[in-house]
Order: structure tokens, then sequence, then C-alpha cells
């Protein structure tokens, strides 16, 4: 991890977002601690990467999204060469 984001007030979000339970709290959440557009942002990013691992184009994506390609260049590019927190929750997803 980005030694950087290490801070104890990222420790405490973590800490909370662990906390959850069900999708209603989940909901309930980051609905107030977010704004709609970042959650839509973030809602993205999360069919973009499953798209991305299925193979698909860029423009498909795109298409299907609404995603701009360096949104997608972005999350591929994380997919690719980051810390492997996408393929972790994509696999367990899909268990």
């Amino acid at each position: 991890m980005n030694k950087k984001l290490q801070t104890d007030a990222m420790e405490q979000l973590f800490d909370g977002i662990l906390q959850l339970q069900t999708k209603e709290e989940c909901y309930a959440f980051f609905e107030d601690l977010c704004t709609i557009n970042e959650l839509m942002s973030l809602s993205q990013r999360m069919e973009v990467a499953t798209m991305l691992r299925e193979h698909r184009t860029y423009l498909d994506i795109a298409e299907k999204t609404g995603a701009s390609t360096a949104t997608i260049s972005r999350v591929n590019r994380a997919l690719n060469y980051g810390t492997d927190g996408y393929d972790l929750v994509l696999n367990r997803m899909h268990k």
C-alpha cells in the first residue's frame, strides 16, 4: 500500500467500512460519505474493471458504461500494474 495513504484518518475510514454487514448498510454509509457523482464514478470503475477482465474492447466499454478512455486506461493500468485490489474483490465476488 502507498505509505502516503496510511494515515489515522484512512485507518478510521477502513475500520468503519469493515463494520458494514449488509448492502443496505453500505448504501446508507456511502450515501452519507460520498456525493452521488463520487459513488457513480466508483461504481463505473468497478464496471469497467469487470469488463476489462472479460477482455472487452475500450470502445465497447466506453459505449456501455459512458466511461472516458482515460478512465478505462486508468483502471486497466491498475489491473495490470496495481496492487491487485480489483482482482481481490472481483475474484471474491465471482466465487
